[in-house]
C-alpha cells in the first residue's frame, strides 16, 4: 500500500485546499468569460458595461464556488 507523499509533506488537508482554490479559479474565470462575450457580442453592449458585469459575475460566481466546496 502506497501513501500519497504529497499530503504527507506538505501536512494534512493543504491538497484539498489547492484543488479547492483551482475550483473557485476556474469557476470564475469561465462565468466572467461567459457573461463578457454575452455582453459584449450578443447583447452589444459598451465595453466598460461589460468589464462590470464580468467583475460582477467574476466575484458572484467565486463565493459560489467557496461555498460550495466548503460544503
Amino acid at each position: 500500500m502506497k501513501r500519497d507523499l504529497t499530503s504527507r509533506a506538505w501536512g494534512q488537508g493543504s491538497v484539498g485546499a489547492m484543488k479547492n482554490w483551482r475550483y473557485v479559479t476556474l469557476h470564475s474565470l469561465a462565468a466572467s468569460a461567459f457573461i463578457f462575450l454575452l455582453q459584449r457580442y450578443a447583447l452589444n453592449a459598451s465595453l466598460e458595461t461589460s468589464l462590470m458585469w464580468m467583475l460582477a459575475f467574476g466575484a458572484c460566481a467565486a463565493v459560489l464556488a467557496t461555498m460550495q466546496s466548503n460544503r
